[in-house]
C-alpha cells in the first residue's frame, strides 16, 4: 500500500521505491522485477502508473520522466493483462508530456499516416472478437423491427454507418414479414468516403438478393458537422436513428477549456481505486492501492450535467425529426472527467477489463489481438489521457447522464424488445462467451465482462 504523507504530486516516485536506481546503465537495473509473481508484478505497476500520472498532472516533468523509465522495464504490449495497459498507458502519458513542447510533437508526429483499410479493419476485428458490438447490433434491430411494424416506408439513419453486417441482419428480418418487407431508406455517415462506398455496394447486394427495394443515401462529414436538412426526411417516412459508440464525440465542441490549463490542478483529495472484474480487479482487492485525486467538481458528478449546447441542440434536432425509435449504445465510463486524474483512473477500470475480456476470448499470441488492443483501445486511450480541448473525442459518459441529456431533449424511454433480449442472450451462449452478462437497468441494457459494466444500450421516442 502507498504510504500516506508527502503528495506524490511534490515528491519523486523513487520515495515509494527507494531501492530503485533513476539510472538504469547498462541492461535491466532491476533483474529481481522479473523475478516477481504475476500479481505482484502487476501492483507494483498500478502504484508505478497512478505515482507516475499525478506528476504529468501537476507538470513534473522530471518525475514523470523518471516513473515513466521504471515503468518500462516491467511493461510490455506483449505481456499480460497489467504488463500491456501499463505499456498503452504509459505510451498515453509520455505523449501529453510531449505536448508540453509543441514543435517537437509535432515533429515526432508528421510523418503518421493514417489507413483508412486499417481502420476498417481493426473495426471489423473488434466486431468479430468480442461480442459487445454484435449484441448492439441485435437489440437495435429488433427495437427498429417493433417500432417498424405495419410501416411501408422506413428511413434509418445511421450516426456510424461502418458496419454492414448490422443491417443484413435486419434485411433479413424485414424480407421475413408476411406483409413483405418495407421500402427501406439508410443515411450512413461517415467521414470517411472509403467507409460508405463500401457499405453501399455491400448492403445493395444483399437488397436485391433479398427483393428488398433499397436506396443508401451517403453522407460524408464528422458527426459534428452534419447538417440535419441533408437527412432528406420525406413525409410518410417511419423514421428510425440509430446510434452505436458516437454521440459521446459531440461533447468536444463543448469544450472551452483554454490550452494554458492543459495540466491538471495539483492533487489534494484520496480516493482508493476499486476495481471488481477479475485478474486486474484482484489484484486490487488484496493490497488497494491510494490514490491522489483532485478536489470533486460539478463536472464529475454522477447526477450533473456539464453545460453542453452543442449536443443539446442536436438531440432536440433529431428529436425534431419525430423518430418512432432511436437506439443509443455508448461505453459505460465516465472519461469525460475534468481533471486528468480522474480519467486516468476511470480508464484503468474500463480498459483492464477490455484487454481482460478480450485476452480470454482470444490468446494472447495472435496478431489480430494485438492490432485491436493497440490500434483501437490504444489509441482510445491516448485520445483520454493526452488530449484536451475540441481534440479529445473520446467523452464517453455512463448511462446515467444519457438518460438525463436525452429526457431534457424531449425524448421518452421506449422499453427495449424482450425478444431482441432473448437473441443476445442465446448469442451469448451458442457461442460459449463465458463471462459475458447483460443485465437490466433503469429499462435499458449493460453488457459487462463479469461484474464490470462496459456499454450500455438504451431505446427512445419522441414525447409529443
Amino acid at each position: 500500500m502507498i504510504p500516506e504523507g508527502p503528495s506524490p504530486v511534490t515528491s519523486s516516485p523513487l520515495q515509494f521505491f527507494p531501492w530503485m536506481s533513476p539510472s538504469p546503465g547498462i541492461g535491466s537495473p532491476f533483474p529481481w522485477l522479473w523475478e516477481l509473481k504475476p500479481e505482484e508484478r502487476g501492483l507494483w505497476l498500478i502504484r508505478l502508473l497512478v505515482a507516475c500520472a499525478n506528476h504529468v498532472a501537476a507538470g513534473s516533468l522530471e518525475n514523470a520522466n523518471i516513473g515513466l523509465e521504471q515503468i518500462s522495464h516491467l511493461a510490455s504490449p506483449d505481456g499480460d493483462t497489467m504488463q500491456r495497459i501499463a505499456a498503452y498507458f504509459t505510451e498515453a502519458l509520455a505523449n501529453r508530456m510531449l505536448k508540453a513542447w509543441p514543435g517537437l510533437h509535432k515533429a515526432l508526429n508528421s510523418t503518421k499516416i493514417s489507413s483508412v483499410p486499417d481502420e476498417i479493419l481493426v473495426q471489423k476485428l473488434f466486431f468479430e472478437l468480442c461480442p459487445f458490438l454484435k449484441l448492439a447490433y441485435i437489440i437495435t434491430n429488433q427495437a427498429i423491427v417493433e417500432a417498424m411494424e405495419g410501416e411501408k416506408m422506413v428511413h434509418i439513419i445511421d450516426l456510424n454507418s461502418c458496419e454492414p453486417a448490422q443491417w443484413i441482419n435486419l434485411f433479413q428480418t424485414f424480407s421475413a414479414r408476411p406483409e413483405g418487407p418495407p421500402h427501406l431508406r439508410i443515411t450512413g455517415i461517415h467521414e470517411q468516403k472509403e467507409v460508405l462506398e463500401q457499405m453501399a455496394l455491400r448492403l445493395t447486394e444483399e437488397a436485391e438478393k433479398l427483393d428488398i427495394p433499397f436506396q443508401f443515401n451517403p453522407i460524408v462529414c464528422k458527426l459534428e458537422n452534419l447538417d440535419l436538412e441533408s437527412l432528406r426526411v420525406k413525409t410518410g417516412e417511419a423514421l428510425a436513428v440509430s446510434s452505436v459508440l458516437q454521440l459521446h464525440s459531440l461533447l468536444a465542441t463543448d469544450d472551452e477549456v483554454p490550452r494554458r490549463n492543459f495540466n491538471s490542478p495539483p492533487v489534494s483529495k484520496t480516493r482508493v481505486l476499486q476495481m471488481t472484474q477479475r485478474t486486474f480487479g484482484e489484484l486490487l482487492e488484496k493490497e488497494p492501492v491510494h490514490i491522489y485525486n483532485p478536489s470533486s467538481d460539478i463536472a464529475s458528478s454522477p447526477s450533473s450535467l456539464a453545460p453542453a449546447p452543442k449536443m443539446g441542440s442536436f438531440l432536440a434536432a433529431l428529436r425534431a425529426l419525430s423518430p418512432k425509435v432511436m437506439v443509443v449504445t455508448e461505453q459505460e465510463s465516465n472519461h469525460n472527467g475534468p481533471t486528468l486524474m480522474e480519467r486516468v483512473i476511470e480508464a484503468l477500470n474500463f480498459y483492464a477489463a477490455l484487454f481482460d475480456c478480450l485476452e480470454s476470448t482470444v490468446s494472447r499470441a495472435p496478431i489480430e489481438r494485438q492490432k485491436v488492443e493497440k490500434m483501437l483501445f490504444g489509441e482510445e486511450i491516448k485520445n483520454i489521457i493526452a488530449c484536451e480541448g475540441g481534440e479529445r473525442k473520446e467523452r464517453h459518459e455512463k448511462l446515467e447522464k444519457w438518460i438525463l441529456r436525452l429526457e431534457l431533449a424531449g425524448f421518452g424511454r421506449v422499453p427495449l424488445s424482450y425478444h431482441g433480449m432473448l437473441q443476445a442472450g442465446r448469442l451469448l451462449q451458442t457461442n460459449n462467451y463465458d463471462g459475458y452478462k447483460m443485465k437490466e437497468e433503469n429499462g435499458c441494457l449493460v453488457m459487462c465482462w463479469q461484474e464490470r459494466p462496459l456499454y450500455s444500450i438504451s431505446a427512445w421516442g419522441f414525447r409529443r
